[in-house]
């Protein structure tokens, strides 16, 4: 490759307008700078063509419009005149995810919403982690909470359009301390990644990209681009763009490596491998060109961290190929800006970084924002707005030879300490929008007249697919469905060429089931048996030889129970999901068993799930043993809903809770716990007059069943619905037999 050539041509591209860079994902945005429905703006780069914004501030009243409490960590969206931001809210057991829309003029609160956090070690302090996305279109918002929860609400009322439970429908693998991904929207799709271990095929541990129906919330496909996966989670958003005709989704990966997938099919096209650990920072495209940061230790040198500017038109593994150019700025968080022709980056260490976008040589002196760098900067009227960590937001200037500071201000808390800012300014209606731990800010001229329209930009230009053209690739929609037994699902068929552009549907279609799936199929319509209780498998479709597939998963509702006799020593029941590599059928004793042993990475905390996640009013039964091995013992338990009973045998106690990090709702009784003694435990949960009462039941097995509940915990939020599960926690091993589940009713 002759990068005296690529980097001509990249001179070239920068100098076009601005327009041209903006992503084709931005279905509405205004050339006057009044969209910003997504947290790096409508362009997707860090900018805004806003003017004649404020150059200074003070929290006493110059350029403040309005301020209201509110506890936040990520950047606001703005939609349809409303200024949308998620956070958390307060105190105790009452400690819970909140999504809030207020009116952009004014500040007026619209509305408001809490969610229970559960199923989660993630601390209160990093509550609201993931940027909410709005869609213009449908003035819909899309929030994704720390435990899974993904939410689509109507900025309008906040009343809820659709929402998944990731984990208990897709096995959602909870990030380090928090890390949560935000959602992209591209056409009819919402994009958003996570880190999962399913079922089937997608049981193994691995960074991947769902794509939903941004109305209905209808899974359109699943991407695993990377073979392997460095950290268990990361925080990149995909980006759109449109490169050599073909539609793509880009974005960091948990492998370390850069990834561009077909948006419509989930396709993979490219891949960059950058660093030995995960991306935590998004990507930035012009054009071809594909701008990343990452503060990781490098793959192919012992230091830390690079930018990176990639040729997209590749295929296949371009890292030794594509490369433009490379900076050893070190940058593991913030995302980078770009705007007329410079690449803004802020390091971990707060220090602003001006590089040339075609070449990536450094244009002036770095400056100094401070101690932590984690906000991503925002470009507009010649300026640049950033926060850092430690409760400051700055204001610089651009110049020919760098930057230069106008304003610089300090927020804390009400006991003097800093207010911790973690989000990136919003740009929208002529005025700058943030959150902070301690409040939202409106910042801008009071007097200068404003008008809450989200204007419209034209996408990038796409060619339209060749209706001779070949069948390349088959969706089915939805990719994959949860059944009941004797249950009907209806699955849709799209096919699309060499590019990704879609050929409609083609006639000759051939369906059948795969995967030992018992059921009837008539064209896209399945009705699986009503006499297998839990089962797994696949709906296929052919064009051809082209296949497209849709997984099937199907439990049994209430009452049902398993023995696991009929498994074969060293299988796992087909229908457990989320870590089932860690839960396998062993002899023990002339039984078939579930053993749960030590983990060979030593992270020894797990579940795995086995019904829906709108089962509800149910309780779960099972026999429960766990081994002492010197003097290491393991914690044994059962889940109901979003509940755990948690038998933990180095403290001699039983524990319910919801939250592990938090035990907002927890309580705790002792118990005698003895080693390589079976017990069954039982766990009810009842909602009822807006609370639910949760039981749990502890006894030996060789003993009758007590009258008597061993705990009752009460929870004034109730979690009203939840699939079934086994917990363990095995520093030494453990067994499960017997497993019920039956109906309150």
């Amino acid at each position: 490759m002759n990068r005296n050539w690529l980097t001509l041509s990249l001179t070239l591209l920068l100098a076009m307008p601005l327009l041209l860079s903006l992503s084709p994902s931005a279905s509405a945005a205004a050339e006057d700078g009044s969209g910003w429905s997504t947290w790096r703006g409508a362009a997707g780069n860090g900018t805004s063509t806003a003017t004649d914004l404020i150059s200074s501030w003070s929290k006493e009243g110059e350029g403040l419009v309005w301020r209201d409490d509110w506890t936040g960590r990520s950047t606001p969206v703005a939609v349809a005149g409303r200024i949308c931001a998620n956070g958390r809210l307060g105190d105790g057991v009452d400690r819970q995810e909140a999504v809030a829309c207020w009116d952009a003029g004014s500040g007026k609160k619209l509305w408001e919403r809490r969610f229970n956090v559960y199923h989660t070690t993630v601390p209160w302090n990093r509550v609201g982690w993931a940027h909410i996305t709005a869609d213009p279109e449908t003035g819909y918002l899309y929030a994704q909470g720390v435990g899974g929860l993904f939410h689509c609400l109507d900025s309008r009322d906040g009343h809820t359009v659709w929402s998944k439970s990731f984990l208990e429908e897709y096995g959602f693998m909870e990030g380090y301390g928090g890390r949560t991904q935000t959602a992209t929207i591209d056409e009819d799709r919402v994009v958003i990644s996570f880190s999962s271990t399913s079922w089937g095929k997608l049981a193994k541990p691995l960074h991947r990209y769902f794509a939903f129906d941004k109305r209905t919330g209808e899974l359109i496909w699943v991407s695993t681009p990377a073979p392997s996966q460095a950290d268990k989670n990361t925080q990149s958003t995909p980006a759109v763009a449109v490169v050599n005709g073909r539609r793509l989704i880009i974005a960091g990966n948990g492998g370390g490596g850069i990834y561009a997938i077909e948006a419509r099919t989930g396709k993979p096209v490219w891949s960059f491998q950058l660093s030995k650990r995960g991306i935590n920072t998004s990507v930035v495209v012009h054009g071809y060109v594909v701008y990343v940061a990452h503060s990781e230790e490098n793959i192919d040198k012992p230091d830390m961290g690079r930018v990176v500017a990639i040729d997209a038109t590749g295929s296949g593994d371009v890292t030794q190929t594509h490369e433009i150019w490379r900076s050893a700025v070190s940058s593991g968080f913030p995302s980078p800006a770009l705007a007329a022709g410079r690449l803004y980056v802020v390091d971990n260490s707060a220090n602003l970084h001006v590089l040339d976008a075609a070449t990536g040589e450094r244009i002036g002196e770095e400056v100094s924002l401070g101690k932590v760098g984690k906000a991503s900067p925002v470009i507009a009227d010649g300026k640049i707005y950033v926060t850092e960590v430690n409760g400051i937001f700055h204001i610089l200037k651009i110049g020919e030879e760098g930057v230069t500071f106008l304003d610089s201000e300090e927020l804390s808390m009400a006991n003097g300490r800093y207010a911790e800012i973690y989000g990136s300014p919003a740009i929208a209606y002529g005025r700058i929008y943030f959150t902070t731990e301690e409040g939202i800010y409106c910042l801008g001229d009071k007097e200068r007249a404003w008008a809450p329209v989200d204007g419209a930009v034209a996408a990038a230009a796409e060619p339209t697919a060749d209706a001779s053209s070949g069948v390349a690739s088959l969706v089915i929609r939805p990719a994959e469905v949860l059944l009941s037994p004797g249950e009907t699902a209806e699955f849709s068929i799209e096919s699309f060429d060499e590019h990704g552009r879609s050929l409609g549907t083609r006639t000759g279609t051939s369906w059948a089931t795969v995967g030992g799936l018992e059921g009837t199929l008539e064209g896209g319509r399945l009705t699986v048996s009503a006499d297998v209780a839990m089962q797994t498998g696949m709906v296929e479709a052919k064009v051809g030889e082209v296949a497209g597939r849709a997984r099937v998963r199907v439990v049994a509702e209430a009452p049902f129970s398993d023995d696991f006799e009929s498994y074969p020593a060293g299988s796992r029941p087909p229908y457990f999901l989320g870590y089932i590599s860690r839960f396998s059928v062993v002899d023990l004793e002339g039984n078939k068993v579930i053993a749960k042993g030590p983990s060979p990475v030593k992270i020894h905390r797990h579940h795995t799930l086995i019904g829906k996640p709108s089962d509800t009013d149910y309780t779960i039964q099972a026999d429960l043993m766990g081994v002492k091995t010197g003097r290491k013992v393991p914690d044994v338990g059962l889940i109901n809903s979003g509940y755990t009973l948690d038998m933990k045998a180095a403290y001699q106690e039983i524990e319910i809770r919801s939250w592990g990090s938090e035990l907002r709702m927890a309580g705790k009784v002792p118990f005698s716990w003895l080693p390589d003694t079976w017990y069954t435990v039982k766990l009810r949960v009842d909602v009822k007059d807006g609370k639910a009462q949760v039981r749990g039941k502890v006894w030996p097995r060789s003993e009758p069943e007590p009258e008597g509940w061993t705990i009752t915990v009460e929870d004034p939020h109730p979690i009203a619905s939840g699939s079934p599960g086994l917990y363990g926690y095995s520093p030494s091993p453990i067994y499960y037999d017997n497993l019920k589940v039956t109906s309150n009713r």
